[in-house]
């Protein structure tokens, strides 16, 4: 019977030690978690066809993840807010502890982000923000100040066409941005006409002439002929901003087409390609004169580490549920300065 007795406390505190055992498994799994070592992300990307600034948002969070030991899973909506959405979906039901997202419509994910908080999962964005009235349930907005930016190219702009042109007359000026209603399209062109205003505004008798803004989808084949249509309409066009280098490709050969390429142009982009930057060094006096960067690179790599204070809860990575990287604006005169072939955009400190 002592014998009976003796072997049930045995096999009970083989049992509790057990019980420890996964307990401290448990925690010592949220511990590495907590770090980002065993932290599953998924990511919900709104596209990669077709722009190499998405693939290269895609391949800085992977580094930063693989640095840090955590894991991603990237599903591409391919330009298909539908498909975001059931992509949500999916990662919630593969169980992952942070969903960084990459929205193709700012309200259309209204029931995305309705789903990760009923599953408690929380939600990081990037580069393209959510509607004003979603914004409450995410952990954190990481892109570039996109007003801010836009100016600096902006300003530049507006500097280049009072060398240019003189300081009168009537400018025709052209913009492209992704798709109507989309947010960034508006801030980056709100940005850069502040931007040109700051120095245009000291010459009254400059006039700019907005032509309505078209439209690219963010891709070169998309934006051609938009751009060839205002130019062809507008022969006399003197400015145009461009909302992303992706675009410009396009944007160039819808130009020529027109047969308005040449000194008589000026263009402002927006992203920081090298490929951008480039084309400056090889021809300064042509119409590309300015490049506002937004680094996609370092955008993922925060997103990551916005992902990781979200798994934690940190009340104070991102207090203000919006986490910047720092931009900078590159000219002909400094494009060799900034110039990495290694690279296909700029990156914070280069």
């Amino acid at each position: 019977m002592r014998q009976l007795v003796r072997n049930r406390r045995i096999a009970g505190l083989l049992c509790a030690a057990t019980v420890a055992t996964i307990a401290f498994a448990g925690a010592a799994e949220a511990a590495d978690k907590s770090t980002g070592e065993g932290l599953v992300i998924g990511w919900s990307q709104r596209g990669l066809s077709g722009s190499d600034w998405w693939k290269t948002l895609i391949a800085g969070g992977e580094s930063e993840a693989e640095k840090i030991g955590a894991t991603i899973h990237v599903l591409d909506a391919n330009g298909d807010t539908t498909r975001q959405n059931q992509d949500v979906q999916t990662l919630i039901s593969k169980g992952v502890d942070v969903v960084i997202m990459n929205a193709n419509d700012p309200i259309g994910v209204a029931a995305s982000v309705k789903a990760l908080k009923k599953a408690g999962i929380p939600l990081v964005t990037v580069n393209s923000n959510l509607d004003p009235k979603l914004v409450d349930d995410m952990y954190c907005y990481v892109a570039e100040d996109q007003e801010a930016t836009g100016a600096l190219a902006g300003e530049v702009i507006g500097k280049k066409a009072i060398e240019k042109f003189g300081t009168s007359g009537t400018w025709k000026l052209g913009s492209i941005g992704g798709f109507p209603g989309d947010v960034v399209s508006d801030l980056r062109y709100s940005g850069f006409m502040k931007g040109l205003r700051s120095v245009l505004d000291q010459y009254p008798d400059v006039t700019i002439d907005e032509l309505p803004m078209k439209f690219g989808e963010w891709k070169p084949d998309k934006a051609l002929t938009p751009i060839r249509d205002m130019a062809t309409a507008n022969p006399d066009i003197k400015i145009i901003f461009s909302m992303s280098d992706v675009m410009n490709g396009g944007i160039t050969q819808g130009l020529k087409q027109a047969g308005v390429w040449g000194d008589n142009i000026l263009i402002g982009s927006y992203d920081g390609g090298m490929v951008v930057l480039k084309q400056m060094m090889d021809d300064p006096n042509g119409p590309m004169q300015a490049v506002a960067s937004n680094q996609p690179w370092d955008q993922a790599v925060l997103a990551v580490k916005m992902a990781v204070a979200a798994y934690n809860n940190d009340p104070d990575a991102c207090a203000d549920m919006t986490n910047y990287v720092q931009t900078s604006v590159v000219t002909p005169d400094t494009a060799a300065q900034y110039y990495k072939p290694e690279d296909t955009y700029m990156r914070a400190g280069d």
